[in-house]
């Protein structure tokens, strides 16, 4: 009785073992070949980043060099338990959101004052001095390297595809993160953009992807460049980096500093909390608009992504005449009701007298203008 058992259990243990290694082997054969992965940061191209305050022995850091917090398997469980077994009231709309569509004639030739078109989440087309830049363009149904690995937007139209854009002058990323890089995205724009900017070590997603290196600038923290008539700088943020299992932290994070001859922008990518607003602040704010991140928080992981009242101070920190919540409207990425941000966050604008817009998707704005959108979309989902 007892062999039978023991054969019993040897058998099951082998079998428990070769769905392991047929997993870890279906994963790395995914990975090699699958190219929304994008590329991997060399040996020899680390050498190009050593003179970076936030780069030491082959990865890139927070100032706060225990931001991110370490999560051993326990903690990956627990979180994983929790964001897929999880029941959220109202955790996406009732209904696909209608985007307010933009057709290539009205942005063709744009000649008025700075303006945005919001795509949802992070992504933005900006028109300024008859250049159209985009910020963090991902325009694809799912954030995550395969359709499958996670759910759709809320939205399933975007004001204007990319073959309708114009061409584009420049493009703008802040990490390589999927909600805000796509690699579909990306093949799509890059025989039409003139530049990339990006920080230290995205480029090689890029690159992989087929865009030419000399379209592309790579930036560290502080470093200015100029693009005609436009100033971006890299400035911080507080979060991590990475596309797969085995190359965190290999790329730098970002938010920017935009420039143009009349008017002073600021787009936060992806960050938690932390001192740096006040000095970016400090030493180039006051900013016309801020785009700042506004979702996909939890206390858990509250080092990475500031809580809406957070963002609100933020605001305050930057001396933004305006903010923008961003980061939300368009995926379920974390455990709390979809329409939890602009709520929290609009209450606490209003607590610090601070101007904050929420346009709906696809409805142009002005970087200086006094509208203030009355209108609560999002009770419409």
């Amino acid at each position: 009785m007892k062999k039978i058992v023991f054969k019993i259990i040897q058998k099951m243990l082998i079998t428990l073992l070769s769905f392991i290694i047929i997993l870890v082997v279906a994963y790395f054969l995914f990975v090699a070949y699958y190219p929304t992965f994008g590329g991997d940061v060399t040996k020899e191209r680390q050498k190009l980043y050593t003179t970076s305050k936030q780069f030491k022995n082959g990865t890139f850091l927070n100032e706060d060099k225990n931001v991110p917090k370490k999560l051993n398997f326990g903690d990956i469980l627990k979180i994983s338990q929790k964001f897929f077994f999880t029941t959220v009231e109202n955790d996406t709309p009732k209904t696909n959101i209608r985007v307010q569509k933009t057709d290539s004639a009205s942005l063709a030739g744009y000649q008025g004052a700075t303006r945005f078109i919001w795509f949802g989440h992070s992504a933005f087309l900006m028109q300024s001095e008859s250049k159209n830049i985009l910020l963090d363009p991902m325009f694809g149904e799912v954030a995550a390297p395969h359709p499958l690995l996670g759910s759709k937007r809320f939205n399933s139209e975007i004001p204007i595809t990319i073959e309708k854009m114009p061409a584009i002058d420049a493009v703008i990323i802040s990490h390589d993160h999927y909600d805000h890089l796509d690699y579909e995205s990306i093949k799509k724009l890059k025989r039409k953009t003139k530049h990339f900017f990006v920080p230290l070590g995205v480029g090689v997603h890029l690159e992989t992807w087929g865009v030419e290196k000399n379209k592309i600038t790579e930036m560290d923290w502080w470093e200015e460049t100029q693009y005609e008539d436009f100033t971006f700088i890299c400035t911080p943020s507080q979060h991590f980096s990475g596309r797969k299992m085995n190359n965190r932290q290999s790329t730098l994070w970002s938010s920017w500093v935009i420039k143009t001859p009349n008017d002073n922008i600021y787009f936060s990518g992806d960050s938690g909390y932390g001192k740096h607003f006040t000095e970016i602040g400090k030493k180039y704010g006051p900013f016309d608009f801020a785009m700042l991140e506004c979702g996909q928080y939890n206390k858990m992981w509250s080092d990475i992504h500031m809580m809406p009242e957070e963002t609100a101070q933020a605001g305050l920190d930057l001396k933004a005449q305006k903010i923008m919540p961003i980061h939300w409207g368009a995926f379920k990425l974390a455990m709390h009701s979809w329409t939890d941000p602009i709520e929290r966050v609009s209450k606490k604008a209003k607590e610090l007298n601070i101007k904050l817009i929420a346009p709906r998707i696809g409805n142009p704005i002005l970087a200086k203008e006094d509208t203030f959108y009355t209108e609560k979309w999002w009770d419409n989902y």
